[in-house]
């Protein structure tokens, strides 16, 4: 791929050509498949609230294709942790992930069950808890209401033969401000093809993490208006191979909430994005197909995500590299965690955004 400094397209005079993408937003409640199980031409657009019904992603009418997921990242000052409960038809994928900025030391734990075995998840985003047991795993992800406050419950655990320790576990309050806006968009391939995500960036977290050794156990407190949690839900029907970047980012800039959502490769040419950025918990959309530049030999190198109404630079502290190889599924990833700065426009003025922590990655899928 392109150098960071190296725009990935041009103009014939040299200057970037924007890429601009017109995508209409969805106000009203709306199913994402028909009664025959293809895509519902009146889903395809964005929201600024989950609308869209889901349920038809059910396994029964098609079978072999639907893939359904809630990840959830979190970013605190002294760890990154994360879990993910997903059902791909003919195999769960769950897992936990405990990484100490400080040492370095981490807990990555993933466990692929048969047939999704053990795994819940809502028919449609907010319809109920999504949860994971099996490979020493346990995982729950629940909407709360805690002390008056709207929010979302994470808790997870890893027991000791997955570990080599005596374990892991933590439980995370991702809460959500009232009026917080997340981006949801309907990504379409075809009528046969085509995908829902919400992406939801800059939920305050607070919450706890214990782990185990033979020393004892070590408890961390997350650092209250320092710790954020980005969720990525997922529910659609997907070619057997896509390729994918994704960027997040949360953090707070002069006293605003700042949150960046960002992604490229498997929207390109669908006449869907998912960019955005959420500021004070309004979320203002990016209409455009932005360039992702990096380099694939040196993955901690800066990354540059830009086009006409964004130029963001991403440095990497520490590259989460994934690869899974089984007969009908294979997955490589580079996660990349670090810091964003740069800028954005919203509202036709430059918004600055220097210091927010969270990602930014590649995945190549067979699925």
């Amino acid at each position: 791929m392109p150098r960071p400094d190296e725009p990935a397209t041009a103009s014939t005079d040299g200057v970037r050509a924007p890429r601009v993408v017109a995508e209409r937003e969805l106000t009203a409640p709306v199913a994402l498949c028909g009664s025959d199980g293809r895509l519902n031409p009146a889903a395809v657009g964005w929201t600024r609230t989950p609308l869209h019904d889901t349920s038809g992603i059910d396994g029964r009418r098609v079978w072999g294709r639907n893939k359904r997921w809630e990840y959830w990242g979190v970013m605190t000052p002294t760890h990154v942790l994360a879990v993910t409960v997903s059902s791909l038809d003919y195999a769960a994928v769950n897992a936990v992930l405990v990484h100490d900025r400080r040492t370095g030391e981490t807990i990555d734990r993933t466990a692929i069950v048969p047939f999704g075995r053990g795994v819940v998840l809502p028919a449609s985003l907010g319809d109920g808890p999504a949860s994971a047991r099996g490979g020493r795993l346990a995982i729950d992800i629940e909407d709360v209401r805690r002390d008056g406050v709207d929010g979302t419950l994470l808790t997870a655990a890893v027991t000791a033969a997955a570990t080599g320790a005596e374990g892991v576990r933590f439980e995370v309050f991702a809460e959500r401000p009232t009026g917080h806006e997340a981006l949801g968009v309907v990504v379409p391939w075809s009528t046969k093809r085509f995908q829902y995500t919400v992406k939801d960036v800059a939920r305050p977290a607070t919450g706890w993490l214990e782990v185990a050794s033979a020393a004892g156990v070590e408890r961390t407190e997350l650092a209250e208006g320092e710790s954020w949690a980005v969720l990525d839900h997922g529910r659609g029907r997907w070619p057997y191979r896509m390729a994918w970047n994704w960027g997040a980012a949360s953090g707070t800039v002069d006293g605003r909430a700042i949150g960046l959502q960002l992604g490229g490769r498997w929207t390109d040419g669908t006449g869907s994005t998912e960019n955005a950025v959420v500021v004070d918990g309004r979320l203002h959309k990016i209409g455009e197909e932005l360039d992702w530049a990096y380099d694939e030999g040196d993955w901690l190198a800066p990354w540059r995500v830009h086009g006409a109404t964004a130029d963001l630079r991403f440095e990497p502290f520490w590259d989460r590299v994934s690869a899974t190889e089984l007969v009908v599924f294979g997955s490589h990833g580079h996660q990349c965690f670090g810091s964003w700065s740069g800028w954005v426009e919203v509202d036709g003025a430059r918004l600055e955004v220097d210091g927010l922590v969270g990602w930014a990655e590649e995945v190549r899928n067979r699925w």
